[in-house]
């Protein structure tokens, strides 16, 4: 790694909007690792624990908060996510983006906390788009998803607080935006 100091790459957007198939194509490049989250929640069908998110009961989650080890948390769908502090800042003094897939409340948080970032905000091409994806996904249950389109129209007014705001209406396109952002598209090999 270069002795250039990383940033912290906050990936925000509303549910079902691209951002975790972003994120994973963005930690292929080599200067870029993924942050994995604490939550609360259930591993969902095919997610592995470390991996995709580190699932722990809330009394670990209390601990973590009270013992300052969160860079952010919030509570979003009736479950509460964080950022666990110490390997991010440990690849961002080594030189690595970090990329962190993460609600409007955690990102706001996080543009506080002293480390270099850079915000980019993934919007869906119109709401309509959005609700069709999450129906696809199959993933929630209907009240699960309703709960889920109630916070759409709160998380799209935050776009503006961020540093860009990309559009999902074509995957490939908007990836290789957002590596243009981020000045990956230059290093690859």
């Amino acid at each position: 790694m270069s002795s250039k100091r990383g940033r912290l790459v906050i990936v925000s957007g509303p549910t079902a909007s691209g951002k975790s198939t972003l994120w994973r194509r963005l930690v292929d490049h080599p200067r870029v690792r993924f942050s994995v989250s604490a939550t609360t929640r259930a591993p969902r069908d095919g997610e592995v624990d470390g991996r995709d998110y580190c699932f722990v009961e809330d009394a670990r989650f209390d601990a973590m908060v009270e013992q300052g080890e969160l860079l952010e948390w919030a509570e979003v769908h009736g479950r509460r996510y964080g950022t666990p502090r110490g390997p991010v800042v440990e690849a961002i003094d080594a030189g690595f983006d970090v990329v962190l897939e993460i609600d409007v409340q955690g990102a706001v948080q996080l543009r506080e906390s002293g480390l270099p970032t850079i915000s980019i905000f993934v919007s869906p091409p119109s709401r309509e788009v959005l609700e069709q994806r999450l129906r696809d996904r199959g993933t929630e249950t209907e009240e699960q998803m309703q709960r889920r389109l109630t916070i759409v129209d709160q998380e799209m007014a935050a776009a503006k607080e961020y540093d860009h705001v990309v559009i999902n209406d074509d995957l490939e396109r908007m990836i290789a935006q957002v590596e243009e952002l981020l000045g990956l598209n230059q290093e690859q090999s």
